[in-house]
């Protein structure tokens, strides 16, 4: 009987155990939901902080945080227009630029992808580019590059040292004030025509026209700006006849390699990545092997390169005994044969040609795509919502920011806001 005793108190224990777990587990699930609740219906001050911590990553003033509450509660458009005015007004602080928007550009400038590089040239450019509005296809093309405007005291802008930017940097420079526009083609004495954004900046050239080939300029503007790396966009059902002397037809002796994978990636990034056969990055080697010192070069018209003969930059003749019929690089002209098949589907412009010469030329090219517009607005939503756009609604929206950013000038500063105003609430 003593024995029977216990055990039934011993049940009666777990039992009663069992029921005080489930009631925490049940408060714990309608304490979340209160949170989600009350995050869902934040009221205008809540969004409105939210809205300033993620655009500036700091709490807003108090002036500030009374007024943006007040555009979204009592502004004059839609609950979404009110927001993204009360969003613009975060954009007005300095940590946008120092900050938010120095961080949202520093992986496209290193072939890590880090964010933790010092600002530079390239980076810079977008945060001036974004600061006056300017049309962001622009990053690609443009003879345009952004410095300290003068008054900082920081070293000058120098073809040799990223001295300048580290400083600027370092002493915690407002940029969204100090920064103003340049002429990149006097800056980094190359001509006009040469230019092309962000691609022939310094910190760009150091970065991908070191060394190698120079196909990695090509590589990684598609994944930091049209969001697509070589893989996805291989097509072997393009011609290889562009492709380079390099790239042997027989790898470890099995041409079923070269034409079922390597001519997949080849046959349309070395058209397209001839565009950059007059650049380099020339630096001493054996006094400075990473390149600190070194600077973007150019052959203009006249010259001519000790080893091709030509304007084209020795790199472009590479192991030309891999395969000696393959193609000789005489010029900068590219082409784009991913105007046709599959990659259609990057949606090229049909008011270009999809050929061309030079950096520039090739740069306009892959900003008027829709991919490169897409790529924009999903970066910044990852950027701003913290979440890749999963959902369904996230789908769509990012459809019609995508209608949005090319209908109003391809303005970034603009979706910042209006990225900002779709995640007010979460």
């Amino acid at each position: 009987m003593h024995t029977l005793f216990v055990s039934e108190d011993s049940f009666s224990r777990r039992a009663a155990g069992k029921v005080i777990t489930q009631l925490m587990l049940l408060a714990v699930v309608l304490l979340l939901g209160t949170v989600i609740c009350a995050s869902a219906y934040a009221g205008p001050r809540e969004q409105a902080k939210r809205i300033h911590d993620r655009l500036a990553g700091v709490p807003p003033s108090a002036a500030t945080l009374d007024a943006m509450a007040e555009l979204i509660q009592s502004g004059t458009g839609s609950d979404a227009q009110n927001a993204e005015a009360a969003a613009m007004l975060a954009t007005e602080h300095p940590d946008f630029y120092r900050t938010t928007l120095k961080n949202f550009a520093a992986p496209w400038t290193n072939r890590d992808q880090s964010i933790f590089v010092p600002l530079n040239d390239y980076s810079a450019t977008i945060i001036g580019i974004v600061r006056d509005d300017i049309d962001f296809r622009e990053i690609l093309s443009g003879d345009i590059l952004y410095t300290d405007d003068g008054s900082s005291g920081v070293a000058a802008y120098s073809q040799t040292s990223n001295l300048h930017y580290e400083q600027l940097e370092d002493e915690g420079v407002d940029l969204g004030e100090h920064l103003q526009q340049q002429q990149q083609s006097i800056l980094l004495n190359i001509p006009a025509d040469a230019t092309a954004g962000v691609m022939t900046s310094r910190a760009a050239a150091r970065e991908f026209f070191i060394a190698g080939t120079n196909r990695a300029m090509f590589r990684f503007t598609l994944i930091n700006h049209l969001c697509r790396d070589l893989e996805s966009l291989a097509d072997t059902t393009r011609a290889p006849d562009r492709i380079r002397q390099d790239v042997t037809r027989s790898p470890g002796g099995d041409s079923r390699v070269f034409r079922n994978n390597c001519i997949g990636c080849h046959s349309g990034m070395d058209p397209m990545a001839q565009a950059f056969a007059y650049y380099n990055y020339s630096f001493d080697a054996e006094s400075d092997p990473e390149g600190n010192a070194g600077q973007l070069t150019y052959n203009n018209n006249g010259a001519a390169d000790v080893v091709t003969g030509t304007r084209v930059v020795a790199k472009y003749h590479n192991n030309a005994s891999n395969f000696p019929f393959g193609y000789v690089t005489q010029t900068d002209d590219w082409n784009n044969y991913w105007r046709a098949g599959r990659n259609q589907n990057v949606g090229w412009s049909p008011s270009l040609p999809g050929a061309g010469s030079g950096a520039k030329t090739m740069g306009t090219e892959l900003a008027n795509s829709n991919a490169f517009a897409s790529c924009q607005v999903i970066k910044v939503f990852r950027n701003v919502c913290l979440r890749d756009p999963a959902e369904a609604t996230d789908r769509n929206e990012i459809q019609v920011l995508t209608q949005s950013f090319t209908s109003n000038g391809f303005n970034l500063k603009r979706t910042f806001a209006s990225v900002a105003s779709y995640c007010r609430g979460q």
